[in-house]
């Protein structure tokens, strides 16, 4: 294993797993869509979420859902900036979720600290050369094509050892482009370019990704790998908003896995989750 290194100071270390909370401004995203696409709705869920103890509000303008259709640089900038610029005078910690260099270098001068790109750079040729620049922390994301492709483009004969392949290949180009290695955070990408059993193999051996001796993020809230494990006698996955117990259930179990942080649709129970995890790991609530 490569030996550990400084991490970032952006990037929150509370002594536990981080626990991310989502915010979806964007109109179609696959669990939330729409409900917090007003800015007035979306600072009321970043506050509810940060006062119940997330460590960090990732923002989003554009749906990364398999088959969304992409939005305008213009349009994503339009829907972030005004919360971004908002959270961050309130004094909440804040990512973008973004694969523009454009958009992610606006939302960094309105206050967020940290780039979540969901393409590990592959998507526009310009973010290694701007979070270089900005010196932000780098979330890279295996990513093999735009949402309108992703289903087609998951095959694979090994899962873990070619996502692994993968983003050490995004390593080694941000690190070319001049990012610090303690900037980088790596993100297997569940649901991205995957079926089911992809995200199960990735998750049985997070050890092959920890491996690499970066952070790891897990973002496996409320996804279809989810609905389809606790899918009903008839065979129909359950939908979006009942697999708030598996999500915590994965939060949990990623945390005792040594992950870094979770990505999460609603914190509280995710919270719980890693603390118990945290306890577990030490065997100590200390």
């Amino acid at each position: 294993m490569s030996a550990a290194r400084a991490r970032h100071p952006a990037l929150p270390d509370p002594g536990r797993c981080v626990v991310i909370g989502v915010l979806n401004v964007t109109p179609d995203s696959f669990s939330d869509g729409g409900r917090y696409l007003g800015v007035d709705g979306a600072l009321a869920h970043a506050h509810a979420m940060w006062e119940r103890g997330a460590d960090l509000i990732d923002v989003g303008g554009e749906s990364t859902r398999p088959g969304a259709d992409r939005v305008a640089a213009e349009t994503e900038i339009e829907r972030v900036l005004p919360v971004i610029r908002t959270l961050a005078e309130d004094g909440i910690a804040l990512s973008v979720d973004t694969t523009r260099a454009t958009v992610a270098e606006a939302a960094l001068r309105a206050g967020a600290r940290i780039v979540n790109d969901v393409s590990g750079g592959l998507a526009d040729p310009d973010m290694a050369r701007m979070v270089a620049e900005s010196g932000a922390p780098w979330v890279l994301m295996h990513w093999r094509g735009h949402s309108k492709d992703m289903t087609s483009l998951a095959t694979y004969t090994d899962p873990v050892a070619e996502v692994r392949a993968e983003l050490g290949d995004r390593v080694e180009a941000a690190l070319a482009a001049g990012v610090r290695p303690e900037a980088l955070v790596l993100d297997p990408g569940i649901g991205f370019a995957k079926r089911a059993e992809h995200d199960w193999a990735l998750l049985h051996r997070m050890d092959v990704l920890l491996d690499l001796g970066f952070p790891v993020l897990v973002g496996a809230s409320r996804k279809r790998f989810l609905g389809r494990l606790l899918a009903d006698p008839d065979g129909h996955p359950r939908p979006a908003a009942g697999r708030e117990d598996a999500t915590a259930a994965m939060s949990a179990l990623a945390a005792a896995a040594g992950a870094w942080g979770v990505r999460v649709h609603e914190v509280g129970a995710s919270l719980d989750a890693v603390s118990v995890a945290a306890a577990w790991g030490k065997g100590t609530p200390e």
